[in-house]
């Protein structure tokens, strides 16, 4: 790329735009903390223009600013296509000045003008009820992240980076953000990155001394100390800092630099298939904490101390000293210098402010519900496993990864999915989906090390909370995408799946954003089959959290075999704006449905199974509900037993595949099912004995005050496991078929006459039997060949 001179006279401009922009939008962050009137200065403040409850940040918003305007500089020299993600947190009063000044907020909200008038609107509204909040929530154009929750912002710029050829995300990360777990291990995203067919990030740290009350530790390490840091994590460091030169020329040269070490890189990977071990641009910013504000405050230091982190002049409304520092402060910027007599920016001041599509704020790929194009699907019966009903075996997770596999080979020139996985996907028996994705990966590797190519789709890296951040920022840029991990690793990513949850909620009452694809979970390896690797890998936490709260837009899956999983992976692609949580077992389990019957029980969530119970099912004594493939093999199990030892005994079997139509999401579907419909499937007055997959409590929940609540006998998980036998898990948590026997007898059958005497001696039998359970398992090391080798027979 041929560079441009630049003379000293455009020199000369461009600082002086600088100085001015800066003051402008420095003054524009400052006083929405404030502001209620008066918004201009054109009189002296008084108590009655401050906000009552004043709310916001101020220190990190300068130093915001100062990155924001020198993109926005870089813009308007190169038309470079890129978005701004604002890692600090609470740094929308940096965000909103800027897309103010460009125009972004007035292309969605029209009462904010680039004048006098929609300057007031905007400083009003700040931490207003039912205005703007001090983050960068869904109600900004351009965003993409929400800075309330630390860590995710580099994880996710390098989401949206991906397979976005054209596009720079512009990730500041704040010299405290960047002390958490989950942004150290983002720093790794550039070893995923390929230049050739992704776009770039560039990473911003903004190191500028404090967090809320004490230093941060990357402002106490020196520029060496952080150099070599940098270039161990394989990047090329910049350091902007205020030494001879002025801080806006510093930018300026190490800012043009890393544009252009991007530039050549992708020119390199592009023409010359140069991909391996790229080391990107980083630029390490250094700035006062508060930069430009109040100096002192009743003797204490404000500027560059962690005084300035939130609201540096306390009380104003009622101070007189405090209403004299503020009205100080915001004259220092000299704000009728920067705008005519109508509250308009000088011409000046708009000099290298982008327009049209290159401004940040209209960036299209924030606006992912817009550029947002369906998945080509395969068709779900080209993989389907036939048999009959339980009498085969199979892992569902390696049929889907068939599925999966294919859906990279459809989608292959069109790009726009990919999946995250920590370095569990031949654990997972889906290392079929690297015939068609690839592991992803750019550095240098051993020949021998088996399919990771440049060009892949699927992207392994062992920090549950990185790849979920890639997904999100793939997602929310408009693509699709599936996340798997151990079940037990889910909780993990729990409080990501809040935020998440929370973002997209948000999104939904702000009109101009249309819908995106859903974040697609993939629970594996199970609890319940973990018993090799003992009580730490046992946790079906993530399931409880997510059915506790969002169930507008939250599904819980348990398919029960592999044909029921490419099913519910064939709607979940097709779903927006949702968060899909699916349970599926890796082990080999009986497949119990064909393709037909499995869309079937998609339809609703919950199906009577007659084959099960054949002409006892109408009128049951008991009835059996599953939600699990492990806990519905323990009720087939039981089923089987009762049928053998109870000939007389009625039984029927409701599967609950979808929590949604168990009392959690889609009104619609849980009004059917639970209300009007509800006796089609439960039945009248038979006891209902559930086993479930996760805690029994997250069930109760969901049944709470339901008119037939007291007909539920739940099984779930109790916290109870260890390094022991597949079955002892069942046991230990009471959630064997000897347990369900016992139960359905004692609930089911004693009241009837004829079925009272057999039902004894049923019951002393199995109670028996789980009374040797542990002495046998103890001294042979395996389950019984009763439990080991059973199998259903229609």
């Amino acid at each position: 790329m041929k560079k441009k001179v630049v003379t000293a006279q455009e020199k000369k401009k461009a600082l002086d735009w600088f100085k001015k922009y800066h003051r402008l939008v420095n003054y524009i962050g400052a006083a929405q903390l404030y502001l209620k009137d008066n918004f201009l200065l054109e009189r002296p403040l008084r108590s009655s223009d401050i906000k009552d409850r004043i709310l916001g940040h101020w220190g990190t918003v300068p130093g915001l600013n100062f990155i924001y305007e020198h993109f926005n500089f870089l813009i308007s020299k190169h038309d470079v296509e890129a978005f701004f993600i604002a890692g600090p947190g609470h740094g929308a009063p940096a965000v909103l000045a800027n897309l103010f000044l460009e125009g972004t907020l007035k292309e969605y909200y029209p009462q904010y003008t680039v004048d006098g008038k929609g300057m007031g609107h905007l400083l009003k509204d700040f931490s207003w009820p039912y205005g703007f909040q001090s983050h960068v929530t869904p109600h900004c154009p351009g965003s993409i992240l929400e800075g309330g929750e630390l860590g995710y912002s580099l994880s996710t710029a390098f989401g949206a980076a991906m397979d976005n050829p054209n596009l720079i995300v512009a990730c500041v990360i704040g010299d405290g953000e960047a002390e958490s777990g989950p942004l150290a291990a983002s720093w790794h995203g550039n070893k995923f990155l390929n230049p050739r067919e992704s776009g770039a990030v560039l990473p911003i740290v903004h190191v500028n001394g404090y967090k809320i009350s004490g230093p941060s530790i990357y402002s106490t390490m020196t520029d060496e100390e952080l150099e070599h840091l940098f270039l161990g994590y394989g990047y090329k460091p910049y350091f902007v800092v205020d030494e001879e030169n002025s801080l806006h020329q510093c930018m300026t040269h190490y800012l043009e630099k890393a544009y252009q070490d991007i530039r050549e890189i992708q020119r390199k990977a592009r023409e010359e298939n140069c991909v391996t071990k790229t080391a990107w641009p980083v630029i390490i910013f250094r700035s006062m904490k508060g930069w430009t504000g109040t100096k002192m405050i009743n003797g204490k230091k404000v500027e560059d101390n962690y005084r300035s982190h939130g609201i540096p002049i306390k009380d104003p409304k009622n101070n007189p000293k405090d209403l004299q520092a503020l009205q100080d402060w915001l004259h220092s910027y000299r704000i009728d210098e920067l705008v005519d007599s109508k509250g308009r920016p000088t011409k000046e001041v708009m000099e290298f402010v982008p327009k049209g599509k290159f401004r940040m704020g209209m960036n299209k790929h924030t606006f992912g519900g817009e550029v947002l194009k369906a998945l080509k699907m395969p068709k779900v019966e080209k993989f389907e496993f036939e048999g009959k009903h339980g009498e085969v075996q199979g892992s569902s997770t390696a049929i889907a990864a068939q599925f999966l596999n294919q859906i990279f080979i459809d989608n292959k020139k069109t790009g726009g999915f990919r999946y995250f996985c920590p370095d569990e996907t031949e654990s997972n028996l889906m290392e079929k989906i690297f015939e068609g994705g690839g592991r992803e990966y750019v550095w240098p590797v051993k020949p021998e090390d088996e399919c990771i190519v440049t060009t892949g789709k699927v992207t392994e890296m062992l920090s549950e909370t990185t790849l979920q951040g890639f997904l999100q920022g793939y997602l929310l840029t408009g693509r699709h995408g599936l996340f798997a991990t151990y079940e037990a690793f889910g909780m993990i990513n729990a409080s990501m799946v809040d935020q998440y949850c929370k973002f997209i909620k948000q999104t939904l009452h702000v009109k101009w954003r249309k819908p995106i694809a859903s974040l697609n979970y993939l629970l594996t390896s199970l609890g319940w089959r973990q018993e090799h690797n003992g009580y730490s890998h046992q946790n079906p936490s993530l399931v409880a959290n997510a059915l506790e709260k969002h169930g507008e837009f939250t599904s819980v899956y348990f398919p029960t075999d592999g044909n029921s999983y490419m099913v519910t992976m064939q709607d979940n692609f097709t779903r927006k704006n949702g968060v899909n949580i699916v349970v599926q077992g890796k082990q080999k389990m009986p497949q119990w449905l064909s393709v037909e019957e499995a869309r079937n029980q998609m339809e609703n969530g919950v199906m009577v199974w007659d084959w099960v119970g054949g002409k006892g099912s109408k009128d049951p004594d008991v009835v059996f509900a599953a939600s699990g493939d492990h806990m519905l093999l323990e009720v087939m199990a039981a089923i089987d037993i009762l049928r053998r030892e109870v000939p007389g005994i009625h039984q029927r079997l409701v599967y609950v595949s979808e929590m949604t139509s168990f009392g959690l999401g889609k009104a619609n579907k849980t009004e059917r099912v639970m209300g009007k419909d509800f006796e089609k499937y439960f039945g009248a007055t038979a006891p209902i004995i559930y086993n479930f997959h996760g805690y029994a409590h997250s069930v109760q929940k969901l049944l709470f005050k339901h008119p037939h609540a007291g007909r539920f006998f739940i099984h779930g998980y109790r916290e109870e496991g260890g390094t022991t036998t597949p079955y002892d898990m069942q046991v230990r948590n009471g959630t064997s078929r000897w347990h369900l026997v016992v139960e359905a007898l004692q609930k089911g059958a004693m009241n009837k006459l004829e079925l009272a005497g057999p039902a004894k001696k049923v019951i002393k039998k199995y109670q028996k039997l789980l009374d040797q359970h542990k002495a046998y398992i103890i001294e042979h090391g395996k389950d019984l060949d009763e439990v080991t080798n059973w199998t259903w027979k229609n």
